[in-house]
This record gives structure tokens, C-alpha cells and sequence, in this order.
């Protein structure tokens, strides 16, 4: 069976498609099979990230490294049982047919609640939740006390969390490895900085995840969304010499795959 890398939360704006898009690449560029879907219906921007992808090679006759990237099929509503939801099925299907063919298959899931992405972090051996470094993104995960210290509770999106963790247990699979990473991190050293590592720390403890590093801050993210490149592709297009930004982004994709601790995974890019 394929592992499952679920990429979420429920805020838009922490970088989930970025993330999505480079792990996707980088175990492409390993020479992984990984299949990817995108479960943002309306915006899909991992889906256009890998069209513009796709495009850019087919015009410029590059050989990149690609994952399978496939939507989610149509369902006739008319083969619905009473009380079963066409979604579900969608979802299932779409993973039944990349399973066939992929070691990994990553979905990478809206910045709001839907029923798919509730689906979605029950299939989840992975979880990957990209988080601003800001108390307004930690309010998701838990409430905290106007001290920025004193956790007072669970928030919405960990409880669906756990609410996935106890139907894969009910089911009889392995338990979720879910890790938060800390995304778009200013380079000084901050009280804000600060005050957001220790609460990320002790609710780590209490509710169950890992801390990694993600990626700093960087306009070539942005820059690289039209060609559909990542970081690992630049020296494929021409670029001869990277400059320290690219170099230090290139670290903290190592150092992101490395802490995912993927099976049978060892980051050498």
C-alpha cells in the first residue's frame, strides 16, 4: 500500500501548496513514484502548480522529474446508497487508482473545513501542517491565555485531528504521524519567535505532533509558481550558480524531508 501524505489545516495562507509541491518533487526527483491530489476544488493551486509544470517542460523539452498528478473522479450519484456521500467516494477512488502505481501519494487539502478533507486526515499516515509563525495561526491548533503562554484548550482543527486519529484506530491502523511545521520564519530573533516555540512545545506534548522547521520567507517561492519549479529544479533551467537565499532554501528542504521521516526515504538532493 502506498503511504499517505495528507498536507493541512484550515487556514489559507501558510504555505500548504508550497510545502505540497516541493515534498511531491523532491521524492519525484529520488526517483520516487507519487502520486498527488488537490482537494481545493474551486482554486486548486497545486493542481495549476503542476499544469505550469508540465507546460514549461513540454515547451522548453525538459525532462523533470514529475508527480502523477490526477482529479478527483466524477461519481454518478445515481449508484449512491441512501446516506453515503459522493465525496467519499470521489476520494476513494482517486486513491484506490494512484495506489495501483505510487509508493507515496500526497493530498494536499484546502485552507477551510470540507467533508473531503475530514476524509482526507483519516487516510493520513503523514500529517503535515504548515503554520505561520503567529499566535493567529497557533489559535487553530489551541487556545492560549493573553500571557502567549498558558494553553487553555484544544482548537478546532486539533480536535479534528483526533477525531481522524480515533477512527484509524478504530479501524485497526497505524496511528497518525503528524507534524507542524513552522512556516515563513522572520530570521530574528524575536520575543514573538520565542514565545511561539515554547507554546508549540508544550502543546506538542499534550496533544501529540512534532515540530520541524519549514521554509523562511522567500520571494522565489513566488517567483517559481508560473514555470511550475521548485527550488530542486534550478540548475536544470540554466542556473549555474545559486545565491545564498537559494542555497539556505535548499537546506531547509533537506532538513524538512529529513524530519518527515519517511519510509525508506533518505534526502540526498
Amino acid at each position: 500500500m502506498a503511504h499517505i501524505i495528507v498536507v493541512g489545516n484550515e487556514k489559507g495562507g501558510a504555505g500548504k501548496s508550497t510545502v505540497s509541491m516541493h515534498v511531491a518533487t523532491a521524492l519525484a526527483r529520488m526517483g520516487h513514484k507519487i502520486g498527488v491530489l488537490d482537494l481545493d476544488l474551486r482554486q486548486k493551486s497545486l493542481g495549476r502548480y503542476l499544469l505550469n509544470r508540465q507546460a514549461f517542460a513540454d515547451s522548453e523539452n525538459l525532462d523533470l522529474a514529475m508527480p502523477i498528478y490526477k482529479e478527483l473522479p466524477e461519481i454518478d450519484q445515481s449508484t449512491l446508497q441512501p446516506g453515503e456521500n459522493a465525496f467519499d467516494h470521489r476520494l476513494s477512488a482517486a486513491v484506490a487508482g494512484l495506489e495501483a502505481e505510487c509508493e507515496f501519494i500526497l493530498i494536499d487539502c484546502p485552507g477551510s473545513h470540507t467533508r473531503l478533507s475530514q476524509v482526507a486526515h483519516s487516510l493520513a499516515d503523514t500529517l503535515i501542517s504548515p503554520l505561520n509563525d503567529s499566535f493567529v495561526d497557533f489559535d487553530l491548533l489551541a487556545h492560549i491565555d493573553s500571557d502567549g503562554e498558558t494553553i487553555t484548550g484544544p482548537s478546532v482543527y486539533a480536535e479534528m485531528v483526533w477525531n481522524a486519529r480515533q477512527l484509524r484506530a478504530q479501524a485497526g491502523l497505524k496511528p497518525i504521524d503528524w507534524i507542524v511545521i513552522r512556516n515563513r520564519m522572520g530570521a530574528q530573533a524575536m520575543v514573538n519567535k520565542q514565545k511561539m516555540e515554547a507554546a508549540l512545545d508544550k502543546l506538542s506534548r499534550r496533544i501529540g505532533f512534532r515540530v520541524a522547521p519549514g521554509f523562511n520567507e522567500r520571494v522565489i517561492f513566488r517567483e517559481l509558481f508560473p514555470r511550475g519549479l521548485t527550488l530542486l529544479d534550478l540548475k536544470d533551467v540554466g542556473v549555474t550558480q545559486l545565491n545564498i537565499s537559494n542555497v539556505a532554501a535548499r537546506q531547509e528542504l533537506r532538513d524538512l524531508v529529513k524530519a518527515l521521516n519517511l519510509p525508506g526515504i533518505t534526502p540526498d538532493f
